[in-house]
């Protein structure tokens, strides 16, 4: 597989979060897109051209974790279920072994963590923030961090933190106080409002909201009739979440007043407008780009042309939906 040809873009492409700015709106969804794996198969080129205008690692935890036990993916009726639930390399790892490789990219990056407790994140942020200090001057106009409150496949912390609005306040001020760029919630759908959680977030100083994460499923063996997955539950991911994951950014954009980055089932030039026309500014790109590393790339040429046809700019598509309701 080799990187396919770059499609000059028809206008201007870039889109800003707080300081990090983004040569187009697309990026990947953390935990989808391992770019030094596919640097060993597919060549080091994809290093020095990523095809995503932000790269976002895997989400890592303060210790090590293998995970769920097996079987923990399988795909679906219209998507794909995974319980990998969070395995890391932890955070002593990531900063010696991973880091040092995510830096020499020529993209932003938005590092992810994922915690059990709020000291965890603290902790984590903290790592990090002395990480950078040390080796990369002027690290904040180049990196963010987004705050994991909603991995549906453990069973304390993440999700269970993300779903109510005092804890999410409460993690995203402790690391706000310890963090000093770009601090983004990635939020769970598995709420009853998530407007509320988003707010919540946003009061301890998100700077900006991602969503949605997967939503909470189960799948049952054919054969003996019992849940699939070694966790028993896991989450869908894929097309049919996409009209889920749509009413969340729709709700959003009305009840916070920063960026979205908006995703769940974005596989087509239809998907990416329709998440920025109901109000994300960025989108990510998550199942599809496991089969396909450059569809973020091609997403991005995509756009260019559809808004090029229309006749709009980036800032009229976003929120754009809005206009027209009743």
């Amino acid at each position: 597989m080799s990187i396919p040809t770059v499609v000059p873009f028809a206008a201007d492409m870039s889109v800003h979060l707080g300081p990090l700015r983004l040569e187009h709106p697309l990026i990947n969804a953390s935990g989808t897109m391992d770019i030094f794996e596919l640097a060993e198969t597919l060549g080091a080129d994809i290093l020095r051209h990523p095809p995503v205008a932000a790269y976002v690692p895997k989400t890592v935890t303060l210790r090590p974790r293998a995970g769920n036990p097996p079987p923990r993916i399988l795909e679906t009726v219209g998507g794909m279920i995974n319980a990998i639930g969070l395995s890391s390399e932890g955070l002593q790892a990531f900063v010696a072994g991973q880091l040092p490789g995510l830096l020499a990219l020529p993209c932003p990056l938005i590092l992810s963590i994922g915690g059990f407790a709020l000291q965890e994140y603290v902790a984590l942020a903290t790592g990090l923030r002395q990480a950078l200090d040390a080796s990369s001057p002027r690290w904040i106009d180049r990196i963010g961090l987004e705050v994991n409150i909603s991995c549906p496949n453990v069973h304390s912390g993440c999700a269970s933190i993300g779903s109510e609005p005092g804890e999410t306040n409460e993690v995203v001020a402790a690391v706000r106080e310890v963090w000093p760029g770009l601090l983004v919630a990635k939020l769970t759908p598995n709420v009853t409002d998530i407007r509320i959680i988003a707010q919540a977030a946003v009061a301890g100083g998100a700077d900006v909201i991602a969503a949605v994460n997967t939503f909470k499923g189960l799948v049952i063996d054919r054969e003996t009739l019992k849940p699939y997955l070694g966790n028993v539950v896991g989450g869908l991911s894929g097309p049919a979440i996409k009209p889920l994951a749509l009413r969340a950014v729709y709700e959003l954009f009305a009840a916070v007043e920063v960026p979205i980055i908006g995703m769940g089932g974005v596989a087509s030039m239809q998907d990416v407008l329709d998440f920025m026309a109901c109000g994300a500014r960025v989108v990510a790109v998550g199942c599809a780009g496991l089969t396909d590393p450059w569809r973020a790339d091609s997403l991005a040429s995509g756009l260019s042309q559809a808004l090029a046809t229309r006749g709009m700019g980036l800032d009229e598509l976003v929120g754009v939906a809005h206009s027209y309701a009743i």
